[in-house]
């Protein structure tokens, strides 16, 4: 396995400062926001590492010279919207996106890009299964040509009243996925597993692995806490954030032995990656550089380094 972090963490850096940041902390890889660059406040943007918008011959050399001058892979090519969207234009920057970041990790040789599936959260998932088969039938179909994977991430992307019941990404749950790849048969659609988010819907994060292992293209690193008092307090029906809180890797209900040696167990030898998403280390640029570091420092309990030459006695 190899140990990295999404990039979307820190988006004063620009993509050197990114691969310096990796190689400094100890980190193989790095998964790349690949937002649409559209600058701060426009509709639509977000943190944009790699632009694929602009990728040419040169832009491709400079990249992969990065890599190799930091020794620093990546992981996958990343960009989270709701293609989904209730919203027409929203929906097909989304989709449009999709295929370029697509089609950008395939010119980089990296073959994997990890996204959302997206919902209407209004509506239930036997509401909007068709429509979400007319969208990811040909973007599957697209990742097919040129031969890369797409990961969904299986986080529910329900934080406000506006994202109620159902939250902004379907794929959440085991029974869904069952679903989704019986309907979507490619080999080109995964999972990006993330183990925190089914921490707090109270759903087994080991077992999944199992069943899924063929499905498992990429793996996110974070953890969550939750607030039993919380919860028994609110009910089940409350938002969940109010009784759960992200934490970096080893500061909550995940047991990363356990969870790690099931992916060795099952056959996963690709990336797991440090999404930072803890409250308590996005006071500053500084608290966001350590929570790197730290997550670093503690899942390499987990993941060793895996180095080139072997060490010989002298």
């Amino acid at each position: 396995m190899q140990l990295g972090f999404v990039t979307a963490i820190i988006p004063e850096a620009d993509l050197e400062q990114v691969f310096a940041t990796a190689a400094a902390y100890d980190y193989d890889c790095v998964e790349v926001a690949c937002w649409p660059a559209k600058g701060p406040g426009q509709s639509y943007g977000g943190t944009a590492h790699i632009d694929v918008a602009k990728l040419d011959t040169r832009y491709v050399a400079e990249i992969k010279q990065l890599m190799h001058k930091y020794e620093v892979q990546i992981s996958a090519l990343a960009y989270y919207p709701n293609p989904l969207s209730t919203n027409e234009e929203e929906a097909k920057v989304a989709t449009d996106h999709i295929c370029q970041v697509i089609a950008a990790a395939a010119e980089l040789g990296i073959g994997q890009m990890n996204t959302f599936i997206g919902r209407d959260p209004a509506k239930s998932v036997d509401e909007n299964w068709p429509r979400m088969l007319d969208t990811w039938g040909p973007l599957i179909e697209f990742a097919e040509q040129y031969q890369v994977k797409v990961g969904i991430e299986n986080c529910p992307m329900l934080f406000n009243d506006q994202q109620w019941p159902g939250g902004l990404n379907l794929a959440t749950t085991p029974a869904i996925w069952r679903r989704l790849f019986q309907d979507l048969s490619s080999s080109a659609l995964g999972l990006n597993y993330d183990p925190s988010h089914l921490v707090w819907q109270q759903i087994d994060y080991l077992q999944p692995l199992k069943e899924f292992a063929s499905r498992l293209f990429h793996v996110h690193a974070k953890d969550t806490r939750v607030d039993w008092h919380a919860l028994k307090d609110a009910g089940i029906y409350a938002m969940p954030t109010h009784f759960h809180a992200d934490k970096l890797p080893g500061l909550g209900d995940v047991d990363w032995g356990s969870f790690v040696a099931m992916l060795g167990n099952v056959g996963y030898r690709g990336p797991v990656c440090v999404e930072v998403e803890d409250a308590a280390y996005e006071g500053s640029l500084d608290d966001r550089y350590l929570a790197l570091k730290q997550s670093s420092h503690y899942l390499r309990n987990f993941i060793p380094r895996r180095y080139s030459t072997i060490p010989t006695r002298k």
